[in-house]
């Protein structure tokens, strides 16, 4: 029997709210399975683009990459972020340790190729190092990842943090009985975006494409349903979507996402 492994990728917004922030990372530290977490940084990257005078750009919630940009979401991502989560997390007495996919070559990706859409320098993963990250798990070590990827050229990219998520619970669904989690402010899918009761428990892939084809799900999920799909798709084997609470009571309200 494998033995199980909780992957929990965290929103811009929760980073964002302090005490919420807090609350989350309280919770995480607490699990008492292996586990790893992946945060993204959106927002806090767009505010100090906006105070350098960088304009961000946004296409279908995946991020327009200039060299300046990426400059900028490495310092945010990489550098500010992961290390104050990990800090408090070392506080919690959970021993984190930040990591971007170049740190240990654990996550390899390559330059999204330019089709309709040049998105600049965005990596797409081509790998994912599962060997090293099990021997940072098997040490009792807990991964901190940002969305931060690199082509082993030297060059450095912007990977969807969504999608470095479902990447690495793909990878570690081969030696642990994997669950992914994607967290932040709402309580699950929502049929109305105003209304944060509306929660969708059980989303399969027939009610996920009538939701799309009638527009009742919000254009910024979609991305992350995609990434839901996918994994589920490869080997993982259970993908919930909700908030902060859904880390610990696995009871409360939240969606669930199957095949069928």
């Amino acid at each position: 029997m494998k033995n199980k492994l909780t992957i929990v990728k965290i929103g811009g917004n929760i980073i964002d709210q302090t005490d919420e922030l807090n609350t989350f990372l309280t919770d995480f530290a607490a699990i008492k399975t292996a586990k790893i977490l992946i945060h993204g940084g959106g927002k806090s990257a767009s505010l100090f683009s906006k105070k350098l005078g960088i304009q961000s750009n946004m296409i279908d919630g995946r991020r327009i990459t200039s060299k300046e940009d990426l400059e900028i979401v490495i310092m945010i991502y990489a550098g500010l972020i992961n290390k104050k989560i990990t800090a408090y997390l070392q506080s919690k007495r959970c021993n984190a340790i930040g990591l971007s996919g170049v740190d240990a070559n654990c996550i390899q990706s390559i330059k999204r190729p330019i089709n309709t859409i040049d998105f600049g320098y965005v990596g797409d993963v081509k790998k994912v190092n599962s060997t090293m990250i099990s021997n940072f798990l098997q040490a009792g070590l807990s991964p901190v990842f940002c969305a931060i990827t690199h082509d082993k050229n030297g060059q450095l990219l912007n990977t969807n943090a969504d999608t470095v998520a479902a990447e690495i619970a793909i990878a570690m669904s081969t030696l642990f009985d994997t669950q992914l989690i994607y967290c932040f402010e709402k309580k699950g899918v929502l049929t109305d975006v105003n209304d944060n009761d509306s929660v969708v428990p059980i989303l399969d892939q027939k009610k996920y494409e009538n939701m799309k084809n009638n527009n009742t799900i919000h254009t910024g999920m979609l991305p992350k349903m995609t990434n839901c799909f996918y994994a589920l798709e490869n080997g993982v084997q259970k993908v919930v979507v909700g908030n902060t609470k859904v880390i610990q009571d696995e009871s409360s309200v939240c969606t669930q996402v199957i095949l069928q």
